[in-house]
């Protein structure tokens, strides 16, 4: 099992070491970890989330040759999208040789769904259909990446009594998503990290998988989202059997940007 989605101090938002990182993984008995640290080009605010890659890929060989016997390493990204910045966005994605390449919004209309004036004067459904806009924008626009990052990231701050991302409130858009990433080969991450709480007001709902294997999709991975150690892998035997239930006898890890396919 992998952990695809993690982010060291290489992001500003972590306070985890690549090597507290790796560390937590052997003990967890993890196979593999993917470092996927920020790249969101002209995010507003005081959060700078750029990184000199040249001093990255450098750093992350040094992981990967220190671990080698005990944890396959894979060096990654997870790329902010918003509809101005792909071009440059693309250059950084072609330009470094990332294992896996994780496409995510964070920002909807230059506001932050991280922040509580993103939901103010909207519903549940028009502030979640504006999100699942803007990912279905950026699947069909940015030529390079490998998984759509964490659908359910509009729900960790929402401020509603039911927070919960459903397939059937939003089936068209959803359709329109996973047909277009499954005609180019591509997939999503169940991010573990959203649902780390338990907390009954969001939970994830199975028919967004069962739909997307219904299409005929095939590429999903778990990520946990980690920003500090004790947060590697979290929930992972939950959600294994989530995607054993909705009918995944595979979750993927990339590397060298090829999926690779391992057993649940």
């Amino acid at each position: 099992m992998f952990d695809c989605h993690t982010h060291t101090t290489f992001s500003t938002d972590s306070v985890m070491s690549a090597e507290q990182a790796c560390e937590t993984a052997i003990k967890l008995g993890l196979d593999g970890i993917a470092f996927t640290d920020h790249l969101d080009y002209d995010f507003p605010g005081q959060m700078d989330f750029l990184i000199d890659f040249d001093e990255y890929f450098s750093a992350m060989e040094m992981i990967r040759q220190k671990y080698e016997d005990h944890l396959k390493v894979l060096i990654g990204i997870e790329v902010g999208i918003q509809p101005h910045v792909i071009r440059e966005s693309e250059e950084v994605i072609r330009k470094y040789p990332f294992d896996h390449v994780i496409a995510s919004v964070h920002l909807v209309d230059r506001q932050d769904p991280y922040e509580k004036e993103y939901y103010a004067g909207k519903t549940k459904k028009d502030a979640y259909s504006r999100y699942l806009e803007e990912i279905y924008q950026m699947v069909r626009n940015l030529e390079s990446f490998d998984m759509v990052g964490h659908f359910g990231y509009i729900t960790r701050y929402a401020d509603y009594d039911d927070r919960t991302l459903r397939y059937a409130d939003h089936s068209d858009l959803f359709d329109m998503i996973f047909k277009e990433l499954i005609e180019h080969g591509r997939g999503f991450e169940l991010n573990t990290g959203t649902y780390r709480s338990g907390r009954p007001d969001a939970v994830y709902d199975i028919e967004i998988l069962r739909r997307y294997r219904e299409l005929g999709g095939e590429l999903v991975c778990l990520g946990s989202d980690a920003h500090q150690a004790d947060h590697i892998a979290a929930r992972f035997g939950y959600f294994a059997q989530v995607l054993r239930d909705a009918g995944f006898r595979y979750t993927v890890h990339f590397e060298d940007r090829k999926p690779v396919f391992d057993k649940l």
